[in-house]
């Protein structure tokens, strides 16, 4: 299998993901380490991506996929998936893989990045990717957890709801 934990910025997908990965003994894949360097510029100056920016780095997160799935490997990988066309990317021809939609209150999302430091997604940018974000829905594979818990809680829900969890069945 392949994890993708999804959410907007701040909603705590890289620290679930690392949890996610660290339990199960998985490779893990920060996806936004695989942004091209004009992205990053992009976003460190305030701007939003338009999806000719975001084209590169989905074929970055596919090759990530495409070589762990070549070697028998299970993984998780960070990644926003705002949009579902890029999911449909991601997993097409994948089937190996599941998305988990990380969800947190907008009010408590503002405070975190507030508080966050040394990552060029400025919260600036908040508004334009929830209003972007297009949720998981129920034809596609993977589950929606709330970021809101204690993250034994979320790390709990977020492993039975892919199937992953010693209840999940």
């Amino acid at each position: 299998m392949i994890a993708v934990v999804m959410g907007v910025s701040g909603s705590g997908k890289t620290t679930l993901a690392r949890v996610i990965a660290a339990r199960l003994d998985w490779p893990f894949q920060e996806g936004d380490d695989l942004h091209p360097a004009a992205n990053v510029a992009k976003m460190s100056r305030g701007e939003a991506l338009t999806d000719d920016d975001r084209w590169p780095w989905l074929r970055a997160l596919a090759t990530w996929m495409d070589e762990r799935i070549a070697a028998g490997e299970s993984g998780v990988l960070t990644c926003s998936a705002l949009h579902r066309s890029y999911r449909d990317y991601l997993r097409e021809g994948r089937p190996q893989v599941r998305f988990c939609h990380v969800t947190v209150d907008p009010g408590v999302l503002a405070a975190r990045l507030e508080r966050r430091s040394g990552h060029y997604m400025p919260p600036s940018l908040l508004p334009s990717q929830l209003a972007a974000l297009e949720p998981l829905q129920p034809d596609e594979p993977g589950v929606t957890v709330s970021g809101d818990g204690p993250p034994e809680a979320v790390l709990d829900e977020a492993l039975r709801g892919l199937g992953l969890g010693e209840d999940s069945g």
